[in-house]
């Protein structure tokens, strides 16, 4: 009998304790998702950050890494962290279209010029406002790329006529730019969108100068139109599923926001970069440049302005304050953009 309640105690004790304790010598093995294929810079840089994670915690976190899509697509990879099917992961907030009202802000076509300051501003958009629509995982760090603008395969777009009726790929923000602009936008994720264009399923896509060759668009698009000042961007998440961030010790914790600092950098400088890199290919492919005088670059703003106003309204309605958010990002953007001029 004595033995019985010897046993009774020992268990009712190990109820009552934590699901999972980790001591602090304990190595914590993860899980990183990404859509980006193994060869991408972006893809490369999210690998290098894995492996910085390991030497900066003295080998406390170990993380597996899966590329390209092959543990969860892009579509799938917030939900996928959410409910634990990968720890961690980076995809784009766009691909699920009216899920992050507060971050889409960011995506908006605001002229920008580079992903530097376009990651810069997806960062502080987080750090100002902290939106609710995220407080289901652990944020790493944002990025975001260099400036989207139009490429086309068989259609120059030299006026804003010339778009009309164009089904181009786009997602998110870009898709509504697409639509405000007068083309139809059709949503696909970047790993289907070559063969979409190639087939004529699409006209041709919404996208940054770097997707020419990161993802060999230039293989199948024949025109890039310098859309500068309608640029949009792509917010690019990276998330940590919220119980096994609360597994790793506070020590753990600080080295791993240290490398999400030096990281968002990095990936914001490597969009840059990938972006040189993107037009040359696509110069090379035998693609032809089309430039935007200052007087259709007026006309461009002036019908992608109402998209603006839009967003203040639906952000407004889902009770956020839509201007003071857009007010904030063009005040960034022009400090940011300032100082690399």
């Amino acid at each position: 009998m004595k033995r019985w309640i010897v046993v009774l105690a020992a268990l009712t004790a190990c109820a009552c304790l934590p699901a999972k304790m980790v001591r602090a010598d304990d190595v914590v093995r993860l899980t990183y998702s990404n859509f980006f294929p193994p060869s991408h810079i972006q893809s490369k840089l999210a690998e290098s950050w894995c492996r910085e994670v390991e030497k900066r915690t003295g080998g406390k976190v170990k993380i597996d890494y899966f590329p390209g899509g092959s543990l969860t697509k892009a579509p799938q990879c917030y939900d996928g962290v959410v409910q634990q099917m990968s720890d961690i992961g980076m995809s784009a907030l766009a691909y699920t279209r009216g899920r992050f009202p507060a971050m889409a802000a960011v995506d908006l076509p605001m002229g920008y010029k580079s992903g530097k300051a376009a990651t810069e501003v997806a960062n502080r958009v987080y750090e100002k406002f902290q939106p609710r629509e995220l407080s289901d995982v652990v944020v790493m760090y944002f990025h975001a790329h260099g400036p989207g603008i139009l490429h086309t395969a068989k259609t120059p777009v030299k006026k804003l006529e010339d778009l009309q009726g164009l089904k181009l790929r786009a997602t998110g923000n870009s898709g509504q730019l697409v639509k405000t602009l007068g083309g139809t936008p059709v949503a696909m994720s970047m790993p289907d969108s070559y063969q979409a264009i190639q087939k004529g399923v699409v006209d041709g896509g919404m996208y940054p100068v770097e997707t020419n060759k990161g993802w060999k668009m230039a293989e199948v698009v024949d025109y890039m139109t310098e859309t500068y000042p309608v640029a949009y961007t792509t917010t690019f998440f990276v998330v940590m599923n919220k119980d096994r961030w609360s597994e790793l010790a506070p020590d753990v914790q600080q080295a791993i926001r240290d490398v999400n600092k030096e990281w968002a950098a990095k990936h914001g400088a490597a969009w840059d970069e990938s972006d040189v890199e993107g037009r040359k290919f696509f110069l090379a492919e035998g693609g032809e440049v089309i430039p935007l005088d200052a007087a259709e670059s007026k006309r461009w703003v002036a019908a992608a302005h109402p998209m603006l106003e839009e967003y203040v309204q639906q952000a407004n309605k889902r009770s956020l304050d839509g201007q003071a958010i857009l007010d904030f990002i063009q005040a960034t953007l022009a400090k940011e953009q300032q100082g690399s001029e």
